[in-house]
């Protein structure tokens, strides 16, 4: 099939991690690389034989690039996925689709205003974690109705330490300014996305966040979050950058048992019969009912990953259409819980879906408009002012 013209916006972490892979690809012809640094461009774009651009608009308007994959800082992801919309290109954009749900549905919006004039426009997001063998798999499950009716979910994932060198390595890190949020905007957009993609979303959320408890940051570095779904099932939510060795461990409880998701490992608590006709029906005060270890086996030995996302994104376009990994609109869901987490924090209020997109964005306008923080960098200044992101 034909190579798909791609442009590369944003030269940091990931831009720079996508690009190995990207220029191996059949499928694939990376014409344009883009930067706000001059330098930067110019060794990557001399790297890997191609044309470097200075800004997203001068990209757009000079290359002949039919897609375009964003790696920028979160703040930028809206206004470049719009222009590209509005271009007739199609997106890739890095997690997460924007820094609160108002942008989010701009972006959204001007998607699907874009289709009305190219209907095969593709718009996806990187959630390369769905593509992970086990959550598969835990999807596969929970999908069949093997736990019955959901009970409780919890997940403790405390694998995310970062020192302050990191937080240091950015102007625009860990700042409500530069970056919009700390833990739940830059490290679990991907874990808030696999909640409700296993879950769905909840109808009320309280959370507990912690503003630069470990770190000198302005934002939150630990969050203990507690849903309540409209089925009764509840949802635990518990994630810091401070915790080392960390904790990624998923319990997910159901009437016919308990899945557990630790160390690469899934095991099922298959219970004989329904947990909730046994409290109904059971001749005894205390007691369990009779359950089965069953450790699930799971073919890790396939393609998962960042390329596996980007694959199945050029083939779509390739086919005029089709189903992605993860399609960019479902990007609000998890945003969604990030921005109404952090609301319930500030206010100590129960927050209740729909959330008040407006409220929040007002909150944070404030909190970037307040901002005394003064941050010390501690790396080169490509790192400081570049499209870069993760």
């Amino acid at each position: 099939m034909r190579k798909v013209k791609l442009g590369v916006i944003g030269l940091g972490g990931m831009g720079s991690s996508h690009l190995k892979y990207l220029t191996r690809l059949e499928t694939v012809e990376v014409v344009a690389v883009c930067d706000v640094v001059h330098e930067k461009a110019d060794k990557t774009a001399a790297l890997y034989n191609t044309k470097a651009y200075y800004s997203h608009t001068e990209l757009f308007e000079k290359s002949e690039i039919e897609a375009v994959l964003i790696a920028v800082p979160h703040y930028d992801h809206t206004p470049i996925s719009i222009d590209a919309f509005h271009k007739g290109i199609h997106v890739l954009c890095e997690k997460p689709i924007a820094v609160h749900v108002n942008d989010a549905q701009k972006t959204i919006d001007a998607y699907e205003s874009a289709k009305e004039h190219h209907p095969n426009l593709m718009f996806g997001i990187m959630f390369q974690e769905r593509t992970y063998p086990h959550h598969k798999k835990i999807k596969d499950i929970l999908d069949g109705g093997e736990l019955g009716k959901l009970i409780r979910a919890t997940w403790i994932n405390t694998k995310w330490f970062r020192s302050q060198l990191y937080y240091d390595s950015g102007e625009w890190r860990a700042t409500w300014a530069g970056e919009g949020g700390g833990i739940l905007t830059n490290q679990c957009p991907h874990n808030l996305d696999l909640y409700q993609w296993l879950f769905g979303l909840p109808s009320r959320i309280n959370g507990f966040a912690h503003i630069g408890k470990y770190h000198d940051i302005e934002v939150e570095d630990e969050v203990t979050a507690y849903f309540e779904h409209e089925n009764g099932m509840v949802g635990h939510f518990i994630v810091t950058t401070a915790e080392t060795p960390g904790s990624n461990r998923m319990e997910i409880v159901g009437e016919y048992g308990k899945l557990v998701f630790e160390d690469n490992q899934l095991v099922f608590y298959r219970t004989r019969e329904s947990m909730l006709r046994f409290i109904k029906e059971s001749q005894s005060r205390m007691g369990n009912v009779e359950n089965w270890y069953t450790e699930i086996p799971v073919n890790v030995n396939v393609p998962s990953g960042h390329q596996v996302v980007t694959e199945k994104f050029i083939e779509a376009i390739q086919n005029g259409g089709g189903e992605l990994i993860a399609h960019g609109p479902e990007g609000i869901n998890g945003l969604t819980l990030a921005n109404a987490i952090m609301l319930s924090s500030f206010n100590d209020q129960t927050i209740r879906l729909p959330l008040d997109a407006d409220e929040y964005e007002k909150k944070l306008d404030e909190l970037v408009r307040s901002s005394k923080y003064k941050k010390t960098v501690k790396q080169d200044v490509f790192m400081d002012i570049s499209y870069s992101q993760g």
